[in-house]
C-alpha cells in the first residue's frame, strides 16, 4: 500500500519523514520529494529559542545530551576507581608480614644472583645497580692483567646483574 504525500492538495507518493514536532522523532509526517525540499528549506528547529538556549543545546549536543562529570568529580570513574585501588581491604601493606610478603617474590634464581654480587635480599634496585658497576671495576680483564680467574668471575657477575634486571623490570 503506497501511502499520498501529506501536503494540502499532493496525490504524490509520501516517502520522505517530516517530524511534526521538534523534540519527538516518532511523530512525523510523509511527504513526497517535492514538498520535503520545501519543508528542509523552511524547517527551523531553533525557532522560538532564545541565543543562551541555543547555546546550551549546541554545547549538550557534543555529549549527545547525556549529563557530564568533569573529571576531578567525586563521581566520575576514574576517580571512584583510583579511590578504590588504594583501598587495602585485605591489609597486606598494615600487616605484621609485610616485609617478609615482599622477600618471599624473589625467586631461587635471584637468590643466587644476589648471593654472587654479595647483597642481601631486601635490597633496591639504585643499591644493585651500585654494587655492579663497583665489582666490575674490581674483577675487570684490562685491570687484573687479563686474569682468567677475574674474567670468570666478572662473567658471573654479568650473568647475575642479568638476572636480577630481568625480575626488576630494569632496562
Amino acid at each position: 500500500m503506497k501511502i499520498i504525500c501529506d501536503w494540502t492538495n499532493c496525490t504524490e507518493i509520501g516517502e520522505f519523514r517530516a517530524p511534526v514536532e521538534k523534540d519527538n522523532s516518532k511523530n512525523f509526517r510523509l511527504l513526497c520529494l517535492e514538498h520535503i525540499k520545501i519543508f528542509n528549506k523552511k524547517w527551523n528547529y531553533f525557532e522560538h529559542m532564545n541565543d543562551q538556549e541555543i547555546e546550551f543545546f549546541v554545547k549538550s549536543d557534543l555529549t549527545w545530551h547525556k549529563s557530564t562529570k568533569s573529571f576531578g568529580s567525586s563521581e566520575n570513574f576514574f576517580n571512584i576507581l583510583w579511590n578504590n585501588a588504594l583501598e587495602d581491604k585485605i591489609n597486606i601493606f598494615t600487616s605484621s608480614n609485610f616485609k617478609e610478603f615482599k622477600k618471599t617474590t624473589l625467586t631461587q634464581k635471584d637468590r643466587d644472583a644476589l648471593d654472587v654480587m654479595q647483597l642481601n635480599y631486601s635490597i633496591k634496585w639504585e643499591e644493585i645497580h651500585k654494587q655492579f658497576k663497583n665489582l666490575v671495576k674490581k674483577f675487570h680483564p684490562d685491570k687484573n692483567l687479563g686474569s682468567k680467574k677475574h674474567e670468570d668471575k666478572l662473567k658471573t657477575i654479568t650473568l647475575a646483574y642479568s638476572q636480577l634486571k630481568l625480575t626488576f623490570k630494569k632496562k
